[in-house]
C-alpha cells in the first residue's frame, strides 16, 4: 500500500497506542522535519485514517493493550517510536569520559601546522578533540604552538601529533621529549610502520601508581593505523626490548615499566581508511570490522582494565558517513580533509578555494617527502596543480639512477627548470643548511653517497611544495602539494547550495556540529524505516545549517 504522498506503508502492526493530551497529529513534511530534528525529544509516529502522522505530546503505551482494539476511543495506533538521540550519545561513552569530551568527534593532525592551534582551540572549546599537526615542523615551532594551546585551553582536552620518522629518528625522539617536557596529555601517533623508542617512551613515562594501587596512564595515545600488524603492536603492551633499553638509558623507571606492561601502547585506535596524506586506500566498510575483531581478541588475551576503543577516519565527510561509522561500531570519528578547507586551518585561501571545488575523483597518489626513499606515497589533490606528476618524475629518476650526475643531461635541465628553478648545487647547499639545523646525522652519508644526496635534494622539492601551498605562494601554485582524500568531494556535494558551500563560511565547529547533527537525523530516519515507516527526503533536515541555528537545536 502506498499513500497519495508517496509514503510507503505496506504493513501496519501497531507497537502500542497514543492517547492525545490536547495536541493533534500532523502529517505534513514540516511537522516531520521539526520532530525528527528535535533530537532531545522522542518521536512518535501514529497512523491516522489516511496516512502516517507525528503525534505531539500525549501518552504512549507500548506493547499489547489487551486486545486488537485501541484502549480508548481517542487513541491512535503507534507504528514507530524513537527515543531521544542527541549527538552526545553517539559512540563509546568511555571515550568521551576518559578524554573529557562532550562529543565523540576529533579533528586529525594535518602536518606542517595545517592542523593548526586555531583548530585545536576551537575544537576544545566546543567539547571535541583536536590534534595539532606537528609533523614536519621544527621543535621551536612545535613548542610555541603547545605553549599557546595550553594557555588558551587550560585543562580542556587537546592533542599533538607524533609522526613516525624513519629517516629522522633523532627528530622523532626530540619531539617526544619536547611533548613530555611540556606535559602534553595526549599524542596522536600517525604513519607508524612499527613501534619506536620515541612513542614507547612517551607512553611509558606517563604511568603513575595511584591510591590503593590504582594505575593511571597520564600520557594518552591515540594511534592512527590501517594495517592489522601495526594495530596489533599498538593494542599490545609495549615491547620488552624497547622498554628495557629505555630503562637502561634512564628515560623511564623500572616501576613505570612494570605498570606499563598492564596496558596497551594506545588507549584508542583510529582506523584510517581511504584518506588524504599517508593512506593505504583501504575501504572503511571492511577495515573497521577487521580491527574491531582484532581488538576483541587482544582484549580477551590481555584483559586490560579498560578495553581500547576503535574509531574511524577516512571518508568521514557527510552525515551518512558519520552515521555509518557509528552504526558499524566506531567509538568516535575523525575528520581530516574537510578541516583543511576551513578558515582556521594552517593552509591558505587559494588552497581552500581549490579544495572547495574538488570532486571525489580529483585526488591521486604521489611520493611522500618523509618516506621518499622507501617509495611510500600520500594522497593529494590533482586538480589545479602539477605536483603529483612532478613528484612522481623525481621518484622515477631516484629509483633509476645512482646519482644526479648519472641522469641524462636533458632530464637534469628539465628538473632544474620546472622543479628546482635553480641549479642542483645551489639547492643542495640550501638542503645541507637545513639538515645542519634539523638533523646533522644525514650529512655525512650525503657527502659520501651521491644517491642519498640526490634524495635529499628531491625531498627539498617535496617538502617545500606543501609549504608553498600553506603560504599561498603565487609563483608556485602549479607545485602546490595539498593532502586530500575523496572525502572532500563528498563534502562539497553535500554542501552545495547551503551555508557551507563558500569556503569562507566553513569553520571546524560548524562542520563538526552539522555532521554530528546530520548523523543523528540519518540514524533516526533509518530507525523509522526499520519500523516500517519510509518517508521522503523532504521530511528530514539534512542540509547544512548555520552554527547558531544548530546550537539552538542541540541545547
Amino acid at each position: 500500500m502506498t499513500h497519495p504522498d508517496g509514503i510507503s506503508a505496506t504493513s501496519f502492526h501497531p507497537i502500542g497506542y497514543w492517547v492525545p493530551n490536547g495536541g493533534t497529529p500532523a502529517d505534513d513534511p514540516d511537522a516531520f522535519r521539526a520532530a525528527a530534528g528535535t533530537l532531545r525529544s522522542p518521536l512518535v509516529v501514529v497512523r491516522t485514517v489516511h496516512r502516517f502522522a507525528v503525534a505531539p505530546g500525549g501518552v504512549v503505551t507500548l506493547g499489547d493493550a489487551g486486545g486488537s482494539s485501541p484502549p480508548l476511543a481517542k487513541s491512535l495506533p503507534v507504528v514507530a517510536y524513537l527515543p531521544p538521540l542527541p549527538p552526545e550519545q553517539l559512540g563509546d561513552p568511555t571515550f568521551r569520559a576518559d578524554h573529557a569530551l562532550k562529543y565523540p568527534y576529533m579533528t586529525g593532525a594535518m602536518a606542517n601546522g595545517i592542523g593548526s592551534a586555531d583548530i585545536v582551540e576551537e575544537m576544545s572549546r566546543a567539547g571535541m578533540l583536536g590534534s595539532y599537526g606537528a609533523a614536519g615542523l621544527s621543535l621551536e615551532r612545535i613548542g610555541q604552538a603547545v605553549d599557546r594551546i595550553r594557555a588558551a585551553v587550560g585543562d580542556a582536552p587537546y592533542g599533538v601529533n607524533l609522526i613516525h620518522s624513519p629517516n629522522e629518528p633523532a627528530h622523532e625522539m626530540a619531539t617526544a621529549e619536547l611533548l613530555l617536557a611540556r606535559g602534553v596529555p595526549l599524542v596522536e601517533a600517525s604513519a607508524y610502520l612499527d613501534l619506536t623508542p620515541a612513542i614507547v617512551r612517551y607512553r611509558v613515562a606517563g604511568f603513575r601508581g595511584g591510591v590503593g594501587g590504582l594505575v593511571v596512564p597520564m600520557n594518552r595515545v591515540i594511534a592512527k593505523v590501517s594495517r592489522v600488524e601495526v594495530a596489533t603492536k599498538f593494542l599490545s603492551p609495549p615491547p620488552d626490548r624497547i622498554v628495557r633499553e629505555l630503562v637502561a638509558a634512564g628515560h623511564v623507571t623500572a616501576h613505570q615499566a612494570q605498570l606499563a606492561a598492564r596496558f596497551p601502547v594506545a588507549d584508542d585506535i583510529t582506523v584510517e581508511a581511504d584518506s588524504g596524506g599517508h593512506t593505504d586506500n583501504r575501504p572503511a566498510i571492511t577495515l573497521l570490522p577487521t580491527i574491531l575483531a582484532l581488538r576483541d581478541r587482544l582484549q580477551t588475551q590481555y584483559k586490560y582494565p579498560t578495553p581500547p576503543r576503535v574509531g574511524l577516519a577516512g571518508g568521514i565527510a557527510t552525515p551518512a558517513s558519520v552515521a555509518g561509522a557509528f552504526a558499524m561500531g566506531a567509538a568516535y570519528v575523525v575528520t581530516g580533509s574537510v578541516n583543511q578547507a576551513c578558515v582556521e586551518s594552517g593552509s591558505s585561501d587559494p588552497v581552500r578555494k581549490m579544495l572547495a571545488e574538488a570532486g571525489q575523483a580529483d585526488v591521486t597518489m604521489a611520493p611522500a617527502a618523509d618516506m621518499f626513499e622507501m617509495g611510500v606515497k600520500v594522497q593529494v589533490l590533482k586538480r589545479g596543480t602539477m605536483f603529483p606528476m612532478r613528484a612522481a618524475k623525481l621518484y622515477e629518476l631516484y629509483r633509476q639512477y645512482p646519482s644526479w650526475e648519472a641522469i641524462p643531461q636533458a632530464e637534469r635541465v628539465q628538473v632544474e627548470k620546472t622543479h628546482l628553478r635553480a641549479g642542483f648545487d645551489e639547492i643542495w647547499q640550501q638542503t645541507r643548511d637545513f639538515f645542519q639545523r634539523r638533523d646533522p646525522t644525514q650529512l655525512p652519508r650525503a657527502e659520501t653517497d651521491p644517491k642519498h644526496r640526490m634524495a635529499l635534494v628531491f625531498r627539498w622539492y617535496l617538502g617545500l611544495s606543501s609549504r608553498w601551498a600553506n603560504g599561498g605562494e603565487p609563483t608556485r601554485q602549479l607545485d602546490y602539494q595539498v593532502w586530500c582524500g575523496p572525502a572532500m568531494g563528498a563534502f562539497n556535494e553535500w554542501a552545495k547550495g547551503s551555508v557551507l558551500e563558500p569556503p569562507g563560511n566553513r569553520t571546524v565547529v560548524a562542520v563538526a556540529l552539522n555532521l554530528l547533527y546530520g548523523a543523528c537525523i540519518v540514524l533516526r530516519r533509518q530507525a523509522l524505516r526499520q519500523q516500517g515507516v519510509d518517508l521522503p527526503d523532504d521530511h528530514f533536515p539534512l542540509a547544512p545549517m548555520p552554527r547558531d541555528e544548530l546550537e539552538k537545536r542541540l541545547t
